[in-house]
């Protein structure tokens, strides 16, 4: 549901074109790993941000991104993306938006959006990743995991 949502998100309020920049904060969570790979998809150029090396390393490697850098070893935001290889960061617009919806006013494109997605998963285009672990006794500790950033997806 997170993944399609904020794909939803995406190509309804971004209009990505192939060749344009996106960068995703938290690229290595739920919605992010997903976005960042429709982007892919889509012909973008895609720079991802993530909390530890192992990430960023998961994000250029598994995931397809074009680019990505730990954000807690960068000091300069700025920096960190035009040494990604983004240099147009001065020139454009700083622009905001924001609209909100509800997951139920989406859920008619749901079926059509697993339609999309799964036979992608199934070639490879789209790695789906997740954490998971056995038992009820484990659920504090991977409760813990998400919330001092070691989960993925």
């Amino acid at each position: 549901m997170p993944g399609m949502l904020r794909t939803l998100d995406f190509t309804r309020f971004v209009h990505p074109r192939v060749g344009e920049f996106v960068f995703i904060s938290a690229a290595s969570g739920a919605v992010g790993e997903l976005v960042g790979q429709f982007a892919k998809l889509m012909g973008c150029c895609v720079v991802g941000s993530a909390g530890s090396n192992d990430k960023v390393d998961l994000l250029k490697n598994k995931l397809g991104f074009d680019e990505a850098f730990n954000y807690k070893e960068e000091p300069d935001f700025d920096v960190a993306l035009k040494s990604s290889g983004y240099q147009k960061l001065d020139e454009q617009g700083k622009e905001f938006g924001m609209e909100g919806f509800r997951v139920r006013d989406y859920h008619h494109l749901y079926s059509k959006f697993l339609e999309t997605i799964i036979p992608q998963i199934k070639e490879g285009k789209i790695v789906h990743l997740e954490d998971t672990v056995e038992g009820l006794e484990n659920a504090p500790t991977a409760l813990a995991g998400l919330l001092i950033d070691k989960n993925v997806g």
